[in-house]
């Protein structure tokens, strides 16, 4: 029974890191751009929910309620007035930017908070750490499973947002071909600028998920950075269904690498994540290869 606990707590810990990776994916499949400051963007929302809690008392939920839109904005604002400009340099350009942006945010929280770590667990009470039982013997965190609850909802919304509306479809349309796009009528920069500020605000939720299930720092940006980069490389780049998968097969490799010993929590996951990425590789350059060849053979 013990394995169906980790099974299950693996699946539950790949839902976090769904939900860390969704901006990220959303934000490469509409403008192209990896965001290296995500995880310093989640990390910003869970101090700035971290210091409303800690001066007025109120539950982080409340306080989540006031920092999404702010996070929201901040998301907005980066692609108005720097990605976009960033974009107009080439590809590696946007990589710099938001490298630079991700050490400017590490050492202003460094600066302003200390490097004490944090977390907002004693705020949500014994939530934090209650359970229940499915079928008296596998016990399940009641947060755990509130965050892939969360992560489920917010993956499916957004698939069904970029279906069903106007809007979403404007996204899509943008995100195949932004010029095309703007010939029947598409504003692309409003697109872009919207896709930035939704990719921000659901990493600032995954952020403020992350210091309710455990302690962070100004420095704990790079390392969610990693995880959420694994889990789309192993779903699919730009792929919310994909990405939803990539977070349980990254989450279910640590639960059972630390199960095996201790230290493999961060190896199986890493392991995992290359093995996927050097398939990955490989089927890339047969299929380059098969067309390549079946290029020279319509030529002769």
């Amino acid at each position: 029974m013990i394995w169906v606990t980790q099974l299950l707590n693996g699946i539950l810990l790949g839902g976090y890191y769904a939900l860390l990776a969704c901006g990220l994916s959303f934000m490469f499949g509409v403008m192209r751009i990896i965001n290296l400051a995500h995880g310093d963007l989640a990390i910003l929302s869970a101090c700035l929910v971290f210091l409303i809690a800690d001066a007025t008392g109120i539950s982080p939920f409340v306080a989540l309620i006031a920092v999404l839109p702010v996070m929201a904005i901040i998301g907005w604002a980066l692609q108005r007035w720097m990605l976009e400009r960033s974009l107009r340099a080439g590809v590696l350009v946007p990589l710099l930017t938001t490298f630079g942006l991700a050490i400017f945010i590490e050492n202003g929280l460094f600066e302003y908070l200390g490097a004490d770590t944090r977390s907002l667990a004693p705020y949500i009470g014994d939530f934090a750490f209650d359970s229940f039982t499915i079928g008296g013997d596998v016990y399940v965190g009641s947060l755990a499973a509130l965050i892939f609850a969360v992560a489920v909802l917010l993956l499916g919304g957004l698939r069904l947002f970029l279906n069903h509306t106007s809007l979403g479809r404007a996204i899509r349309a943008t995100a195949e071909d932004a010029d095309t796009a703007e010939l029947v009528g598409i504003n692309a920069r409003a697109v872009y600028a919207i896709a930035a500020a939704i990719a921000v605000a659901s990493a600032g939720l995954a952020g403020v998920f992350l210091a309710m299930r455990e302690t962070f720092s100004p420095y704990s940006g790079p390392m969610q950075l990693i995880f959420a980069f694994e889990a789309v490389v192993i779903g699919g780049i730009g792929s919310l269904s994909g990405t939803l998968v990539g977070g349980i097969v990254l989450g279910v490799a640590q639960t059972f690498g630390a199960e095996i010993h201790p230290k493999g929590f961060l190896i199986a996951g890493h392991v995992v994540f290359l093995v996927v990425l050097a398939g990955r590789l490989t089927l890339n350059a047969i299929h380059a290869r098969g067309g390549v060849q079946r290029l020279f053979a319509r030529r002769s």
